[in-house]
């Protein structure tokens, strides 16, 4: 076997190459098979409501204009000039009905299309010596969009996004419809953390375990309701479709009672189960469960929590959707937005925002305990005692493959896929498990598409 092969054998089998973590070679493969392949948020539509609005984001080195045109549709552009590959729009956000290139001014409609070149007569003989026709920004190769989110793949052949997200569908709701308007986001947010971009992934996955030992001085200064770090081993974690998440068990009472436990008005409460199907209510209402901390394959995450937000024993509950952006394989952008329904009153959304600043922003209580550890492991993973060393990652599994804990039937919970109460590293292992599945197989390269002057690489 190769050592590829060894590597992938390992993580499969719950036993991580601590290298993974810190390696030149892992991350190139991952550039190409994963990401290059794999579908990433970029933006949510409350980003860009209005015709002629744009947000700039990245998918590693790629630049994306994501602009809703003149027509009321979003697009996603390479952010490339056709003519000499100058990057064509350099504000991070605004509202616009042309984008100009810096370089030699050729110009473009907000839908991408080519619609003014200096000199076009003079230079190029005007439209029988370069038609403007038909030329536009390189699209991105798959586009997509869930309850607003827009997502996109640099993979033309990739699963439409349904598919792609299957039953973690149903826990997205949670995060991204409270009510039938959906979502609003402020930010994002951007840091850098000298971590590889797994360990956050893995984190909000699944890893209930680290929470009495890394965030217990959070706990014991009273920031929650809950006493005792330890409640965490009550809840369960989830896997379905391409995520997985956390929950935390709530006290006895009805589908009302335990969202007001969280803080939640009566007035959102009502929505909500207006909204969200029978089953979903019935997560909160009938099994008790209130979700958490989640991740979407291979880097979005979502953390929903209660703290107290003011001198009072009341709590108010936030969302945050974050994005672990690879710089290198030791280095990653954090880009973090706070999400809020639509419909919310505006109270309850000032002072759920102060509570993901508190807790999950860039300065947050919880960001600087999670950082602290993951910098370590990154850094620690660049050497070479590493590549002799196998991270136990087999928590929940008995010597022969077998569950500590049987997952919970339906009727201990109403959600899909499969879920476990207690302690365990099984989302972790499905994480892994499909990022081992991306890195085993090759990308077959195109033979490019001509876009006017401009000739484009682009993998399949």
């Amino acid at each position: 076997m190769s050592e590829l092969e060894l590597t992938l054998d390992d993580v499969r089998r719950g036993m991580i190459p601590a290298h993974i973590y810190n390696d030149r070679e892992i991350f190139e493969l991952e550039k190409e098979r994963l990401f290059g392949r794999s579908w990433q948020f970029v933006a949510h539509e409350s980003e860009v409501p209005q015709s002629g609005d744009y947000v700039v984001r990245r998918v590693l080195e790629d630049s994306f204009i994501i602009s809703r045109d003149d027509q009321g549709e979003v697009r996603a552009m390479f952010n490339m000039c056709l003519h000499r590959g100058m990057q064509v729009c350099r504000a991070e956000m605004g509202n616009a009905t042309h984008f100009r290139c810096p370089y030699h001014g050729w110009s473009y409609r907000n839908d991408g299309r080519l619609v003014g070149l200096p000199f076009h007569r003079e230079a190029y003989g005007g439209e029988a010596g370069f038609s403007r026709k038909g030329q536009t920004l390189l699209p991105s190769p798959s586009l997509g969009t869930y309850n607003g989110m827009i997502f996109i793949s640099l993979d033309p052949e990739a699963p439409p996004l349904d598919e792609f997200l299957g039953d973690f569908a149903f826990y997205l709701d949670y995060y991204t419809k409270q009510s039938p308007s959906g979502i609003e986001l402020r930010g994002p947010q951007r840091w850098r953390i000298k971590a590889n971009w797994k360990i956050g992934a893995e984190n909000f996955a699944g890893d209930m375990y680290h929470t009495p030992q890394t965030h217990m001085s959070v706990v014991e200064i009273g920031l929650f309701r809950e006493p005792k770090a330890e409640r965490r081993k009550d809840g369960s974690t989830y896997w379905a479709g391409k995520g997985g998440g956390t929950t935390y068990k709530l006290p006895e009472g009805t589908f009302e009672e335990r969202l007001r436990y969280v803080g939640y008005p009566d007035a959102m409460i009502d929505r909500m189960r207006a909204t969200w199907s029978a089953d979903q209510c019935a997560v909160v209402g009938d099994s008790g469960f209130m979700i958490s901390a989640a991740s979407l394959f291979p880097n979005l995450s979502f953390v929903h929590n209660w703290p107290r937000v003011e001198d009072s024993d009341d709590v108010l509950p936030f969302i945050s959707i974050r994005s672990w952006q690879p710089i290198s394989e030791n280095e990653t952008e954090v880009v973090s937005w706070f999400a809020v329904d639509k419909e919310a009153p505006e109270d309850f959304k000032a002072k759920s925002y102060k509570a993901y600043l508190m807790c999950f922003g860039s300065t947050g209580m919880f960001e600087q305990d999670d950082v602290e550890n993951w910098v370590s492991l990154t850094s620690t993973a660049a050497g070479s005692m590493a590549r002799r060393l196998r991270l136990n990652s087999r928590m929940g599994m008995l010597a022969d493959g077998s569950a500590v804990v049987e997952p919970l039937s339906g009727d201990e919970f109403a959600g899909p896929g499969v879920a476990h109460v207690g302690y365990g590293e099984y989302n972790q292992r499905h994480l892994l498990d499909e990022w081992a599945n991306h890195l085993e197989r090759p990308v077959t390269k195109s033979a490019g598409v001509e876009f006017g002057a401009t000739k484009v690489e682009v993998g399949s």
